[in-house]
């Protein structure tokens, strides 16, 4: 998993060997509660996982984000996902 700061925003990618059901949701909510909106994205959960997305920050947002604290948010989500799979 990467996040590179663009000019406005991030780019974000994510890959897994294996396909990931329920994965992009935990993702996407974790960039909503960022205050991060999806501005283009590149999805593929055939046989693996792939995401490849441009997150801009919302226009009334308080304070600015880093690509770290966007790091941490995404892999929280992932962590979060990967322990609700483990139950079922």
């Amino acid at each position: 998993m990467t996040v590179d700061t663009l000019q406005k925003g991030f780019l974000i990618n994510v890959f897994s060997e294996k396909n990931c059901p329920g994965l992009l949701v935990s993702i996407l909510k974790a960039f909503e509660e960022l205050g991060l909106d999806v501005l283009d994205a590149s999805i593929s959960c055939s046989d693996s996982f792939r995401l490849e997305a441009v997150g801009g920050e919302n226009e009334g947002q308080d304070e600015s984000l880093d690509a770290q604290v966007v790091k941490q948010a995404v892999l929280q989500a992932i962590r979060n996902w990967a322990e609700s799979n483990e139950q079922d």
